[in-house]
């Protein structure tokens, strides 16, 4: 599996989770917008294991671009849109290189 941060994979699930209503289905006593969708809906969704969902959505979760919830014996995962935010600004700003000091 690809260890790169903007794999295809990851980029898909990130798209689907701006909007988890609209791509996952309904959730028993969890708001997908709240509290997010757990690894078993994404695995479906990719046509892979849960292990290797987990392995994506973990990733995503260190990096930061996703939220994990823990709720009963399940966790869900949400978009942390504060720091997919920053990201996008980082890249935006085209990634210059900058003097760790002032000259």
């Amino acid at each position: 599996m690809p260890r790169s941060p903007v794999h295809g994979t990851r980029l898909d699930i990130l798209e689907w989770l701006k909007d988890p209503a609209a791509h996952f289905p309904r959730q028993r006593r969890v708001d997908p917008v709240e509290h997010g969708v757990h690894a078993g809906l994404v695995a479906a969704k990719l046509g892979v294991s849960c292990r290797a969902a987990r392995t994506h959505l973990g990733l995503l979760t260190r990096l930061g671009l996703l939220r994990a919830t823990r709720i009963r014996r399940r966790t869900y995962y949400r978009r942390d849109e504060v720091r997919i935010a920053e990201v996008a600004r980082m890249f935006g700003e085209g990634w210059q290189a900058r003097a760790p000091f002032p000259e």
